[in-house]
């Protein structure tokens, strides 16, 4: 992929991104988003929503997702700071059904692209993280769903402690691996 490297984790559709920026006397320049790129990937991605939030230490957001027909995947960046992001493959029939990937994400050409069938929840690792994502559906409340951030049947390793999470998020059901989510 034309300035970019990509890894493609172990979860289908899965994806950790880099950007190659050009720098010289000025500062740097790259491309935060290029759908034409990723369809050499085989991704049709198209951008519905923008979002960004801000969270400070060992905030805990997630694990969150959005059912058809409105699932959302997720491209999504650190503008600054530092988090420890997730992806749970949510496909009933996947191999990877139930499996978690985690990386850390600090530098905002670095990005994680999660396909619509993975839940998200990240772990802000510095005083302040601010991450931008941008989704392939709007957010639609009334499809929107959680799974417990603690599952001892994931048993996610969240890399720091956690010192505040969303009375939502606290109160999420733990993933059921009986139930088909896609």
């Amino acid at each position: 992929m034309q300035d970019m490297n990509i890894h493609q984790h172990p979860i289908e559709g899965l994806y950790e991104i880099i950007a190659h920026s050009h720098k010289d006397h000025r500062g740097c320049f790259f491309e935060v988003c290029n759908p034409s790129h990723l369809e050499t990937l085989g991704i049709s991605y198209k951008i519905a929503q923008v979002n960004q939030s801000v969270s400070k230490k060992g905030v805990l957001r997630g694990l969150h997702f959005q059912r058809n027909p409105q699932a959302q995947s997720k491209l999504l960046r650190v503008l600054s700071g530092r988090i420890f992001d997730v992806a749970v493959d949510l496909r009933k029939n996947a191999p990877t059904f139930g499996k978690w990937v985690g990386i850390t994400l600090e530098k905002n050409d670095h990005f994680f692209l999660i396909p619509e069938y993975c839940a998200h929840g990240f772990l802000a690792l510095s005083d302040d993280a601010v991450v931008e994502y941008f989704c392939s559906n709007p957010y639609n409340p009334l499809l929107e769903e959680s799974i417990r951030y603690d599952d001892k049947t994931l048993n996610i390793q969240w890399q720091a402690p956690i010192t505040l999470v969303s009375d939502k998020d606290l109160n999420a059901p733990h993933f059921d691996p009986n139930r088909t989510y896609f």
